[in-house]
């Protein structure tokens, strides 16, 4: 079954950043409760401080509500990455992102010196990637984010026709960051 079409999307920067090393999955720990471990804030606090190098600050920041994820969205707040976090359902694992990603992104305004607003999104794996892969009309799989991965879109163009004509994407590329490449970069 070929996918929905994408309906076109503000004129906005998209940043995806996936929750940093969390506790392991155990069956005596729910899965909503699994918390960063002490060497996932350390290193999810140093990757935020690059992306604030490299003046990659986020005009609204939206995170899952499941514990990692937020104690991530929270750091990034700390680290001066955005003004403030706010809770998505639609962030959860399997909760549905793209059925709000217009409004979201419709509601970002851009801060001080940029053309467009940036919203960043912080939650899990597989569904950010999945998500950037359906926005830039890549096959499932082909993008897969590290713990603490960043992936930067540029949303805004009309969608494309795919082979069968119906629009395949409404976002572009702009960066796919591992851990390592923001770590070891200076």
């Amino acid at each position: 079954m070929a996918p929905a079409p994408l309906v076109p999307l503000p004129d906005a920067e998209l940043l995806l950043l996936r929750h940093g090393i969390a506790e392991p999955r155990r069956a005596d720990l729910p899965e909503h409760g699994r918390a960063l471990t002490p060497e996932g804030r350390r290193r999810t606090a140093a990757l935020l401080a690059r992306l604030l190098s490299w003046e990659l600050g986020a005009d609204r920041l939206l995170s899952s509500p499941l514990l990692r994820a937020r104690q991530t969205a929270e750091l990034a707040v700390e680290a001066g990455l955005a003004p403030s976090l706010e809770l998505a359902e639609a962030l959860a694992p399997e909760g549905g992102a793209l059925a709000e990603l217009a409004i979201w992104l419709a509601a970002v305004t851009p801060g001080p010196g940029r053309r467009r607003g940036r919203l960043c999104l912080v939650g899990h794996e597989p569904e950010l990637s999945a998500l950037a892969c359906r926005l830039i009309g890549a096959p499932a799989g082909a993008i897969s984010l590290r713990k603490a991965g960043v992936v930067l879109l540029r949303c805004g163009a009309a969608p494309e026709p795919g082979g069968d004509g119906l629009p395949r994407t409404a976002a572009r590329l702009q960066l796919l960051l591992t851990p390592r490449v923001l770590l070891a970069t200076p």
